[in-house]
């Protein structure tokens, strides 16, 4: 995808709002995500008043993790940087040497944005702004859209806007389930592979539950991309907080995830290069029942099978049997083609 590597999945640390507003936290995030392995760490630029309404109401996790008393719109007013701000947290991403993304939610950043990300990143909220979908891909970079609360109809929509405006612009698509945190029981995993299925594009996966099991869970059944909230602390007063992981959650499951890599292999079946040698100990071969000289014919009752796995391979015992030996060969050693020669 324009650059980032692909031939292995895309971890982004979703950062989101968790900086609570001040920059400095932004740059302990950074380094967090860099520190965890991430290939990327995301957050989220907006205007609040842009993007909520001041009538607008919390989700209840929101009024749970937050002051109840609060409208939407003073809580995303407080969880704002500036663009300035974003300009300083990019240029600390180049530094250490982690990918810069973050999710806009207004027109207005994502013309900011446009000369500061690889790709767009874009919310699951969004799936249904058809306009907002359709100016973004105008910009005519790669584009991870999440999917959460949607329907497969609505994801079709979404995506036919996107292509419609350029049908060669690269699109992923995640699974999601927009709840903080979300239950295992909702998590309906396979409907990732419906919609590689049915887009024939790119997947993974925008996980919300507590742990990393499920993330984990994803990337075996082939997710590309997986995008993960974290914090620095869950006691953190704030709204995603409490279904983020932790620095040190966030590096186990980067080390789980990439270990799960390796292990997915090629899916060819043949034997890995380490057990070539655990065969001679493991298998078994047509060894001599007693010691037998050369110029004996060989009787059923001459044979047996036992390892090691070095001589005749047990499945051509008929074969041999009726055959005359022109070497020796000794108790409970392998019969070899050599011997019959």
């Amino acid at each position: 995808m324009n650059g980032i590597d692909t031939s292995k999945v895309f971890i982004i640390a979703e950062a989101g709002v968790n900086h609570n507003g001040d920059i400095r936290f932004a740059y302990k995030l950074v380094d967090a995500a860099k520190e965890a392995g991430a290939d990327a760490v995301k957050f989220q630029t907006f205007k609040a008043e842009n993007v909520v309404s001041k009538i607008a109401e919390k989700a209840e996790y929101q009024k749970e993790t937050t002051n109840s008393k609060e409208s939407q719109y003073e809580m995303i007013k407080k969880l704002e940087l500036s663009f300035e701000d974003f300009v300083k947290i990019k240029d600390y991403c180049d530094k250490k040497g982690v990918i810069f993304l973050s999710t806009p939610f207004d027109y207005e950043s994502v013309d900011f944005l446009e000369g500061l990300v690889p790709l767009y990143k874009v919310g699951s909220g969004e799936i249904t702004n058809l306009p907002f979908l359709e100016y973004i891909a105008q910009k005519g970079k790669p584009i991870i859209l999440s999917t959460g609360m949607s329907t497969l109809g609505e994801v079709e929509e979404a995506v036919k806007i996107i292509t419609n405006v350029n049908p060669s612009l690269p699109l992923v698509l995640l699974h999601c389930v927009s709840n903080y945190p979300a239950k295992y029981e909702d998590i309906n995993l396979k409907a990732m592979l419906t919609l590689k299925e049915a887009f024939k594009l790119p997947v993974g996966y925008s996980d919300h539950t507590l742990g990393i099991e499920i993330a984990i869970a994803a990337v075996a059944l082939g997710a590309k991309v997986i995008e993960k909230h974290f914090t620095l602390d869950r006691g953190l007063p704030g709204p995603d907080h409490m279904a983020s992981l932790e620095p040190d959650e966030l590096k186990k499951m980067v080390k789980s995830i990439r270990n799960v890599e390796k292990a997915l292999g090629i899916g060819i079946k043949k034997p890995a290069q380490s057990e070539l040698e655990v065969i001679k100990a493991a298998r078994r071969s047509l060894v001599a029942a007693r010691d037998i000289r050369a110029g004996e014919v060989v009787k059923e009752s001459d044979m047996l099978i036992k390892r090691p796995g070095t001589g005749i391979l047990p499945k051509f015992k008929e074969m041999i049997i009726g055959m005359r030996l022109t070497k020796d060969v000794k108790k409970d050693n392998p019969f070899d083609w050599e011997d019959f020669k």
